[in-house]
């Protein structure tokens, strides 16, 4: 049976975070409602008819940047647009990911459908028929200084509309833009009036990394929750922090969740130390204050979706035609509401990842360790175990911190000085997806590690850290000695991206009646 194509409709509302990542991740088809595509039209009869107005406007009939002050005839319009995308594609560095370019593309394309743009139909009609057809535009790392939106970002998707640049085709085949558009019965289209600058104004590219790191972080943050309670449970700690009553003392709802999870984690599981013959009054911070590490790290992913919703909701350009049909400029397309949460996202993530990286740590220990052998070695001494496993932690944890360093707090003047203050926030959404990435790492490493503890106690887990751990040992196995192991950290990586242990954990949460948010 084929597959059914899901298709996002623009022009019935703002997109959700779900759907740009259906576009950007999965490929999903988009159109345009009849409303939005009235809406689009409507707003071009505003631009042309300001076309032969002697009075100037920026975008229509004037240059750009410092240059707006340039009057530009009406036989040189249509080069001025080109000249524009032509120019501002300026960026460099490593090729940006096609799951970041698809979301921005499809996010300037959801502001077109606002019609509050002043383009004609036929281009959104064309960034339609360019996403659908699966045609990714080269897109360099460097280029965006997050202010008049993603300028340099954004030009490379515009330049492959009049079919110039470098694109890849939906097998990934790095091409001349013009023989993609060709190849998928694309025409290429000449810009006039406005659209040019319609087309690159705007913080997609920074948004679309936000709402990407957001649908990865609400994994991310469950599976941390998920490993914190196994290295609980395999340093045979007390699960009596992490009751409901202490933890509704102090009410943030992020805390909450996270207790929660640990709670349902360690139920019931024979390895959690009781309090006859306990001698440890309490256990290290690293374990008993995961709820309110990983909690804070929830809420502060709250107020990022409140401002991803937010910015989904908008329609950004300068200048903009606005609901009562005037031409008018304005500041909306600064980056500082996003930058700023993209950077908060990343001093959370290292955090998240650190206090992992000091649970793991424990175990190798034999002073802290409770009864396991020096880093889990079979024959220490003999065998190292872990011991180069937390070192990769470490050094992931090191530049985790060096990436939460705010690139919302630099400004560099550009444009004659026109533009004097940027928000660099392109850049906060290309450490936050390093960032991320760290952190799936720095957790997976963990799971590993409590795994092969859980595996040399005598005792057995509780039933959901059970399930994780058979979920691994399908891939990695159990302690012995040493092997070489990079391939079993990747092994652990990939399934932990691919939510397999949390998976796992979820269905052996619900069969005792459990749940795992």
């Amino acid at each position: 049976m084929a597959k059914a194509v899901l298709k996002v409709q623009l022009g019935v509302g703002a997109p959700s975070r779900t759907e740009v990542v259906a576009v950007a991740r999965e490929g999903a088809e988009v159109e345009l409602a009849p409303d939005a595509i009235k809406a689009i039209a409507h707003s071009r009869s505003v631009i042309e008819a300001l076309a032969s107005d002697p009075i100037p406007h920026y975008g229509v009939s004037t240059g750009f940047g410092a240059l707006a002050s340039k009057h530009i005839p009406f036989e040189s319009r249509a080069q001025l647009q080109r000249s524009l995308v032509l120019s501002h594609a300026a960026s460099s560095g490593p090729e940006v990911e096609r799951e970041v370019v698809r979301a921005t593309m499809f996010l300037r394309l959801s502001t077109l459908a606002t019609g509050r743009t002043g383009v004609r139909p036929i281009i959104a009609e064309t960034y339609v028929r360019i996403l659908n057809a699966g045609i990714t535009p080269v897109v360099g790392e460097y280029g965006s200084l997050g202010c008049s939106g993603d300028l340099a970002p954004l030009a490379h998707c515009a330049i492959t509309l009049i079919g110039e640049g470098t694109v890849r085709n939906r097998e990934g085949e790095l091409m001349p833009a013009s023989r993609a558009l060709a190849e998928a019965g694309i025409e290429p289209v000449e810009l006039r009036e406005k659209e040019g600058l319609a087309l690159i104004n705007g913080t997609d590219g920074m948004l679309g990394m936000l709402v990407l790191a957001l649908h990865d972080l609400e994994s991310l943050v469950s599976t941390a929750d998920l490993a914190a309670a196994m290295s609980v449970e395999a340093l045979q700690g007390t699960d009596a922090v992490f009751a409901e009553e202490i933890q509704a003392l102090r009410p943030h709802p992020g805390q909450a969740t996270s207790a929660a999870n640990i709670r349902t984690v360690l139920s019931g599981s024979p390895m959690i130390s009781k309090p006859e013959g306990f001698t440890r009054v309490q256990d290290a911070y690293s374990l008993r204050c995961a709820p309110q590490v990983h909690g804070a790290v929830r809420d502060t992913m709250s107020h990022a979706t409140s401002v991803a919703e937010r910015e989904l909701a908008s329609a950004i350009d300068n200048p903009v035609v606005t609901l009562g049909d005037r031409l008018e400029s304005n500041g909306n397309f600064h980056g500082a509401p996003v930058g700023y949460v993209l950077d908060f996202l990343a001093i959370a993530v290292a955090d998240l990842a650190s206090m992992s990286e000091r649970r793991t740590d424990r175990f190798l220990d034999v002073s802290r360790n409770h009864g396991l052998n020096a880093f889990l070695a079979d024959d220490p001494g003999v065998d190292s175990g872990h011991m180069i496993a937390q070192y990769t932690q470490a050094g992931i944890v090191s530049e985790l911190k060096r990436l939460a360093v705010p690139a919302s707090v630099d400004s560099i003047p550009s444009s004659a000085m026109q533009e004097d203050h940027v928000s660099m926030g392109w850049a906060a959404g290309r450490k936050l997806r390093r960032a991320i990435d760290g952190l799936a790492r720095v957790l997976a490493i963990e799971i590993l590690t409590s795994a092969r503890a859980m595996d040399m106690r005598e005792s057995e887990p509780g039933a959901v850290s059970s399930a994780v751990r058979k979920a691994l040992r399908q891939e990695v196995q159990g302690p012995a000695t040493d092997r070489y192991l990079a391939p079993e950290i990747e092994a652990a990586r990939s399934m932990l991206v691919d939510q397999v242990f949390l998976t796992a954990a979820r269905a052996a949460a619900a069969k005792s009646g459990g749940e795992l948010k």
